[in-house]
């Protein structure tokens, strides 16, 4: 397969994702919502709450940690990032009613960081101690470089009151190295990812030989030192490394973390062998941007998904 086409279909795939225009079409169209949503039910646990609940214990009763997201970003105003932060309160409450397992996972621009800091703030207290009555964790996801700073300094000051709260690290941004030796320090769970968000290219190192060897070395750390963290990746070589890791450190509090619908099957072989493995469900009527995103890191999965529609 040419490379340089794979490259040609992935950005149409993110701008696909990005164009306003094309989401509204696509949730306006009944007959295309309906096809395309085929498609996006292998990465989803579902539209609502109660079906997300389904998916974790379907998951749980297979031996799997998981990890949830409701769907979103971006809000720009205090009533829909209330609702949103409603939302996470709700799924932590039907969690410790049914006595599952999963933690929770969030954009702090799903409840409001670009509305105001103290909403957002408000919103993530409330959200980690409703999820601590469960011993929930609350992970924060990680975005673009413009939020890097703040997401950061929120992480900070409500990890001093909130001890079940983690953190994504994005291992491609070369300010990483100095991040990550701070957040290593401190209480909070880490979750390891390569990073996806477009850069400038003085920003983040590409994809490559170049970036697995610093996320490999970052994940020793973690492993070594039994730092609470996700080695959160799809790519086989980082899994073979970060096995060999936790064979030789013995670590205890790491998980395994893929997408649902993301080389699960790889992933039960990992868990199989006896290794925490943890997969990452989303839930949620905003699945057209996850959708593309899905199908943006590597295209052939459009024909995946033609599958599933026919199917």
């Amino acid at each position: 397969m040419d490379k340089d086409l794979l490259t040609l279909g992935s950005e149409a795939l993110k701008k696909a994702a990005l164009n306003e225009d094309a989401k509204k079409f696509v949730l306006q169209n009944d007959k295309l919502f309906k096809i395309l949503k085929k498609a996006a039910e292998r990465y989803i646990g579902g539209e609502t709450l109660h079906e997300a609940m389904l998916a974790v214990k379907q998951l749980n009763d297979k031996g799997y940690f998981v990890t949830t997201d409701f769907m979103g970003e971006s809000i720009r105003n205090e009533k829909e990032a209330i609702e949103a932060a409603d939302e996470f309160i709700a799924f932590a409450k039907a969690i410790q009613q049914r006595n599952l397992n999963s933690s929770i996972s969030l954009d702090l621009s799903h409840i409001g960081l670009l509305v105001s800091d103290d909403l957002t703030k408000h919103n993530l207290q409330s959200i980690c101690s409703e999820a601590a009555k469960a011993n929930q964790e609350v992970i924060i996801s990680m975005e673009g470089t413009d939020r890097t700073d703040k997401i950061l300094d929120i992480y900070k000051e409500t990890l001093k009151t909130h001890k079940n709260l983690g953190i994504t690290i994005q291992a491609y941004l070369h300010r990483t190295k100095e991040d990550f030796n701070e957040v290593i320090g401190l209480d909070g769970s880490i979750r390891l990812v390569k990073g996806a968000y477009d850069t400038p290219k003085n920003l983040s190192m590409p994809r490559g030989n170049e970036l697995d060897e610093v996320y490999l070395r970052y994940a020793e750390q973690l492993l070594s030192n039994n730092h609470k963290c996700a080695i959160a990746s799809h790519d086989e070589k980082i899994y073979i490394e970060t096995a060999r890791f936790i064979d030789r450190y013995q670590p205890t509090d790491y998980v395994l973390e893929r997408l649902l619908g993301i080389c699960n099957e790889e992933l039960q072989l990992y868990k199989e062998k006896g290794y925490n493995c943890r997969v990452y469900v989303v839930y949620g009527t905003e699945w057209y941007l996850y959708l593309c995103n899905r199908w943006a890191e590597y295209p052939l999965n459009l024909f995946r998904g033609l599958a599933d529609i026919v199917s």
